[in-house]
């Protein structure tokens, strides 16, 4: 298999280890420059849709992609206004810079941060070359068993 093959293969496998399925609406905040811009086409290929943003008034969102650094502002905040369009079910992907990377956000600011706006950490996970994945979901569905 060629090197191209094998960087393919591993994006789509960052798409798929994160669970996202065909059909789901996936909003994205906190985009900017530094980005994955890979790992987003990958997500949009897997599902179907593009990426909605911030502004998305249509429905609800199947998942929440947020991109956030260590200087974005208040995570609570950020994690509340997140909530505001994901449907019963849904959860938050949380990505962070890796640690020596501008902006790396503190393991322990999150855990701090998701109780406080009403989430519970499930996994972590480096998701791609320099981000992080923290997935979050409401307690309820911590309980109930959903993914």
């Amino acid at each position: 298999m060629s090197a191209t093959a094998d960087h393919a293969e591993e994006r789509a496998n960052s798409a798929v280890r994160l669970g996202f399925q065909p059909g789901q609406v996936v909003q994205e905040l906190g985009y900017d420059d530094d980005v994955d811009e890979e790992l987003r086409e990958e997500i949009a290929e897997l599902t179907g849709n593009e990426l909605v943003d911030e502004d998305y008034e249509e429905d609800v969102a199947d998942v929440v992609l947020l991109w956030f650094r260590e200087d974005d502002g208040d995570l609570v905040d950020t994690l509340v206004d997140a909530l505001a369009t994901l449907t019963d079910g849904g959860h938050i992907w949380l990505l962070t810079p890796k640690t020596g990377r501008d902006g790396y956000v503190e393991p322990s600011d999150i855990g701090e941060a998701a109780p406080t706006a009403g989430l519970a950490r499930t996994t972590s996970f480096g998701a791609v070359k320099d981000w992080s994945a923290t997935r979050l979901v409401s307690p309820k569905a911590v309980r109930s068993g959903k993914k």
